[in-house]
């Protein structure tokens, strides 16, 4: 198999937390997104955050947590509650290891 075809634009997947605790909550699942593949570098640098400590990993995935249009959910003065992001960092991390 010729070795360009396995080279895609990334695409942006949806991610829903959906656990018991977010449907009693929030009555109804949240969503975010991220992209299906990182470049290596991000790829390294996510590795070296999960072996340092989970506030390096929590730092390197604000930025992977996306809206519908590929934007940081984060940005500016705009945070998420520290439950919420762990179970996103989490998430990501899962998506990260496929």
């Amino acid at each position: 198999m010729d070795l360009k075809k396995l080279a895609t634009k990334p695409q942006l997947l949806k991610v829903e937390l959906n656990d018991e605790d977010i449907i009693k909550e929030f009555g109804e699942a949240l969503e975010f997104y991220v992209w299906d593949k990182q470049p290596l570098t991000k790829f390294i640098h996510f590795a070296n955050a999960e072996a340092a400590n989970f506030g390096d990993l929590v730092s390197f995935c604000t930025d992977l947590i996306l809206d519908s249009e590929g934007q940081p959910v984060m940005s500016g003065d705009n945070i998420l509650p520290a439950g919420i992001l762990v179970k996103c960092v989490n998430r990501v991390v899962e998506q990260l290891g496929k």
